[in-house]
This record gives structure tokens, C-alpha cells and sequence, in this order.
């Protein structure tokens, strides 16, 4: 039986309207660590600071590949409801290994984490229901992106992850100058539906037993990305879970009794799908 009560807040979590474009600030870095290092290969991973105009302090992740030269695509990585973590880290050093750079965001600011459900969805929602301050947020680190020197600002993509699914279809949604959007297990009930000022190529992967999406809500984004001929592919892996590309999904879904499963064959087939259309994309 459905967890009505969790399916219905995370539903609510990305279904509230505003759009609003806004310029960044100052950015910084710090704390410079060596992540991976096999043979001539060395993943290096920075914690950057960096702020959008409502001032709160975003603590981002930005890793390359030093065994890349040259100025390369750029891609966003944008984390779960439960913050900026290890799991949206380690997703950027695995873009690094391909030989983009990559930022992992922070869009709840001060790097703030979520130990409970509750809490994510406090969170999320004050990020989701001012859609003008998400957007703030989320330029703010593209604009941080592009100003690295290794990174071709006329490159640059976006992934995400459940609620970071939901932020990035959404950004694309909104007329944000991104060549392609790749998400895994998002929210499809999103505060700026398809529309005309999407610009991106889209991958969209999600389960097809995902307990978090309704089927109106699949049916009217894909109709709404026909409209508009969008260029896009939506995936619905059978007999799969909400988060399944989260090797903590099971544990928390136990925990907390929520809908979620990790499945390492879909996480390992859907990945690769990725890097096929970021491949396609910025092939040369």
C-alpha cells in the first residue's frame, strides 16, 4: 500500500509557480583535496563557496580531471532533498573521470543536510515555493561554473536527482541557457512546466513503479514536451523504484517507510545512458 502521506508531500514539494532570472555574486574557493588519483589520472575535487542576491552562503563541490587539457563542457549536479552531499560529491567526480567539469550545487545554502523527511521537505519546499530564489540559486552556480578556467562557458549541462531532477527540468524549463538536461527518479509535477523557452535536450529516466509520480503527471509533461517538439527521451525502467540510483534507498525507505529501492543494474544501465547522450551532445 502507497505512503500516501509522503507521496503527497514530496508532490507538493515541486508544484508552486514564480520564475525569475537574477545575476551572481562573488564566488570563492577553498579546501583544495585530491580525490582519485590511477595512473596518470587525477580526479582533483574543490569545495567552493559562491552566492546568489539573497546572500546565503552556497558551499558547492567542483572536480576535474587533470588529465584533460583544455577548456571543456561543464556540468551541474544538482543533489537530492537531502542536500549538497557525499552521494552528489561523488556524481561529480564520476563526470570528472569522463573529462568534464563538473559543480555539484548547493541549493538550500550553508551546505545544510537533512536527517529526516521532515526535514528535507522544510527545506526543499522553501527552496520550491519561491521559485524566483531557486533560480537565483541555480544561475548563480552556473554563472560559477562557467567562470573556471577549465570549463567552455558556451558548454554547459545539468543533472539531477529527485528533488535535483525536479530543479533541473525546472531551470530548463524556464529558458536557462543549458544544451542538456540528464535526471534521474524527478518529480514531474514541476513549478515551470515545458514551454517555449526550453532550449535544452532533455533525458529523463525514472522508474516506472515510482510511487512519486502519478500517471497524470507523466502524461502531461510528455504532452506539454510534444507541443512543443521538444527534443527529448523518457525512460520508465519496469518493475523500479523511486531513488534507485541511491545505494542508502533501501535502508532509508525502511527507515523512514517510504517508497524508495536502490537497483544497481538500472543505476548502472541508466548512467551509461547519460554519458551516451552527453557524449552525442558535445561530440565534436
Amino acid at each position: 500500500m502507497k505512503n500516501y502521506h509522503w507521496i503527497l508531500l514530496f508532490t507538493l514539494t515541486v508544484s508552486v509557480l514564480a520564475c525569475k532570472a537574477d545575476k551572481k555574486e562573488d564566488t570563492s574557493e577553498e579546501n583544495v583535496e585530491v580525490v582519485q588519483e590511477e595512473n596518470s589520472t587525477e580526479i582533483i575535487g574543490n569545495e567552493i563557496s559562491y552566492q546568489a542576491s539573497d546572500s546565503i552562503m552556497l558551499n558547492g563541490y567542483i572536480s576535474r580531471n587533470t588529465a584533460t587539457s583544455g577548456k571543456r563542457p561543464g556540468i551541474i549536479v544538482v543533489h537530492e532533498w537531502w542536500g549538497h552531499d557525499e552521494f552528489a560529491r561523488q556524481k561529480a567526480d564520476e563526470l570528472a573521470e569522463m573529462g568534464y567539469v563538473a559543480l555539484a550545487v548547493d541549493m538550500y545554502g550553508n551546505g545544510k543536510q537533512a536527517e529526516h523527511p521532515e526535514e528535507a521537505m522544510a527545506f526543499s519546499s522553501n527552496v520550491m515555493k519561491n521559485f524566483d530564489t531557486a533560480k537565483k540559486r541555480f544561475m548563480a552556480a552556473m554563472e560559477t561554473l562557467k567562470a573556471d578556467e577549465n570549463v567552455d562557458a558556451e558548454k554547459i549541462s545539468a543533472i539531477g536527482f529527485c528533488f535535483g531532477g525536479s530543479v533541473a527540468l525546472s531551470m530548463a524549463n524556464s529558458g536557462a541557457d543549458l544544451d542538456g538536461v540528464a535526471v534521474f527518479h524527478s518529480g514531474l509535477g514541476l513549478p515551470v512546466m515545458p514551454n517555449e523557452d526550453l532550449k535544452a535536450k532533455l533525458l529523463i529516466q525514472n522508474g516506472a513503479e515510482d510511487m512519486m509520480i502519478t500517471d497524470e503527471q507523466e502524461k502531461t509533461f510528455k504532452s506539454q514536451l510534444d507541443a512543443i517538439n521538444a527534443d527529448y527521451e523518457y525512460i520508465a525502467y519496469e518493475g523500479v523504484m523511486h531513488s534507485f540510483t541511491n545505494k542508502d534507498a533501501d535502508s532509508l525507505g525502511e527507515k523512514f517507510d517510504l517508497p524508495l529501492a536502490y537497483d544497481k543494474e538500472i543505476t548502472e544501465k541508466s548512467w551509461e545512458k547519460m554519458t551516451l547522450f552527453f557524449k552525442d551532445l558535445y561530440s565534436e
